[in-house]
């Protein structure tokens, strides 16, 4: 098994340059050669919210969808959704409902390759150091919950700055921490805020931030993305 999974907030496809172009969002991905996608906002923020990546484009570029929206028109659960393709099959899929005083939330998806399970989680937690304590003990004790026992790879937009936050120590006592380079913003970046945490054992065999001339043009953040050997 080799599977590259990308986690990437996707800023609602709106580019450096303030236009909203999702192909650039989908080209940054192949670009990854991934396999699965764990993106943040991937829907508009207010009102119904709806995607801003295009079935039909997402169906060029091969990508289903995992079933996470509150609504027809949504991609995902509070912008945060999973995308898979080629050998990669989607087998049990979650929303993570996390404390919070504005909308935010995790998802959890199952993914099969080859003869292996994968657990993935995807999140975006808030601005508030307080809250993102509290949200990852929330997401923690849900994947506890979750159904089966596969190992997991978390990923996401954890909006912290600094090495030793409480919401890191939460994630660090759980798994470990993938070390990735900065990845905020996309122009020049200065803050680790997307970062990954891996089962003890899981086999990664490479990770890295995308840095791309076409990926910092794309989206204020770069993606960010983790490869998996097994038998």
């Amino acid at each position: 098994m080799s599977l590259t999974i990308a986690s990437y907030n996707i800023h609602k496809a709106v580019g450096a340059d303030g236009r909203r172009v999702p192909q650039r969002i989908l080209d940054v991905l192949d670009e990854i050669g991934a396999d699965v996608a764990l993106l943040q906002e991937a829907d508009t923020r207010f009102g119904v919210r709806t995607s801003v990546l295009p079935a039909e484009l997402l169906h060029a570029h091969g990508w289903q969808v995992a079933p996470l929206g509150t609504n027809a028109q949504a991609l995902g659960w509070h912008g945060n959704a999973v995308l898979v393709r080629r050998g990669a099959a989607l087998t049990h899929s979650a929303t993570i409902t996390l404390p919070a005083l504005e909308p935010r939330g995790a998802v959890l998806a199952d993914v099969a390759h080859g003869n292996h399970t994968l657990r993935l989680v995807g999140a975006h937690l808030d601005l508030s150091g307080f809250w993102r304590a509290r949200q990852t003990r929330a997401m923690v004790a849900a994947v506890a919950r979750a159904p089966a026992n596969p190992p997991e790879l978390v990923m996401g937009d954890f909006n912290e700055w600094r090495a030793g936050g409480p919401a890191l120590a939460e994630l660090a006592r759980q798994w470990r921490e993938i070390r990735l380079p900065a990845s905020f913003p996309a122009r020049l970046p200065l803050g680790r805020l997307d970062r990954a945490f891996a089962h003890a054992a899981l086999n990664v065999a490479d990770a890295g931030v995308h840095a791309t001339a076409l990926a910092r043009a794309a989206s204020d953040h770069l993606p960010i993305w983790v490869r998996i050997d097994g038998d």
